[in-house]
């Protein structure tokens, strides 16, 4: 699509379920980190889950000397949702990163906001000032993948610092106090570093690196969204401040529900089954997903 070429995911619906589910994720993620979720929601509906440029393997905006910026992004979902959807309406569950650029697309294409019945941010958020960092770890971050967001510096990331040895040596190292390693026996963290490694690789360095830059300058707060929201938080999220997650959402959609999780991490372990992902859609929501 647009020139780039990329995967989609597609789990049709069961018998007499007509939904169409637009599932999208996060920032350090792929089709097959979500695919556990995909498959627990699969019950209510069709769901759909497509890579976006830089994302999950797929080719990158550069390709197209563009830049991966949170509106560009915005634009290609836009591009996406109209081609597929059509005329047909479309729930949104988005995570984290992926609900930054669906909310964008519905700011830069109010039109779109009609063709949906049900928007749920998991673990989403809409402003910088939402990360629980200090302002100098902040400040750090951006200036370390700012320097890395070039083309010979990322190429230099991605061939020698993200080589399989390095990533699997750097968890090695964190193990035992890693949220997505510490509850496992050694069999799974096993598992679960393989796949991290797969996850560092596959996903364009340069546009992660880009967009954490934009996710530290964040403001979705500039234009608002005529839809109610359904925003899951995750108590102990180690990223987000929820009471300013909420804050800001509220001044973005026009009405704001929250539903709590007794989810331990930001998001599915990297090797989430639909069992282990299922917390992630609570009670109130799979209600109105049945209906």
């Amino acid at each position: 699509m647009n020139g780039l070429v990329g995967r989609m995911l597609y789990l049709p619906p069961p018998k007499h379920k007509r939904r169409e589910i637009l599932l999208l994720y996060g920032h350090h993620a792929s089709i097959e980190r979500m695919a556990g979720l995909a498959e627990d929601i699969n019950k209510y509906g069709a769901v759909t889950m497509p890579d976006l440029p830089g994302f999950g393997g797929m080719e990158s905006f550069y390709k197209l000397n563009e830049k991966p910026t949170i509106d560009n992004l915005a634009d290609y979902l836009a591009a996406f949702v109209k081609m597929r959807y059509k005329r047909r309406r479309v729930s949104i569950l988005a995570m984290s990163f992926g609900f930054v650029v669906a909310t964008r697309m519905l700011q830069r294409y109010p039109e779109l906001a009609k063709k949906v019945d049900l928007m749920v941010s998991i673990v989403g958020f809409a402003h910088t000032e939402d990360f629980k960092f200090s302002r100098k770890n902040i400040l750090l971050t951006k200036f370390i993948a700012k320097a890395f967001s070039y083309r010979a510096s990322s190429w230099l990331v991605r061939h020698i610092g993200l080589r399989r040895m390095w990533i699997k040596l750097a968890y090695k190292l964190v193990e035992n106090r890693h949220v997505k390693l510490r509850d496992a026996d050694k069999l799974e963290r096993k598992k679960r570093v393989d796949f991290e490694v797969i996850l560092w690789q596959c996903n364009d360095v340069r546009t992660y690196m880009f967009t954490t830059v934009e996710m530290l300058k964040l403001n979705l707060c500039d234009k608002t969204v005529d839809l109610p929201l359904h925003h899951v938080a995750v108590p102990e999220d180690r990223y987000f401040n929820n009471e300013r997650v909420e804050q800001h959402l509220k001044v973005i959609f026009s009405d704001v529900e929250i539903h709590s999780t007794s989810v331990p991490g930001h998001a599915p372990t990297v090797v989430a089954s639909a069992k282990e992902a299922a917390p992630f859609v609570p009670a109130r929501i799979r209600r109105i997903l049945r209906g």
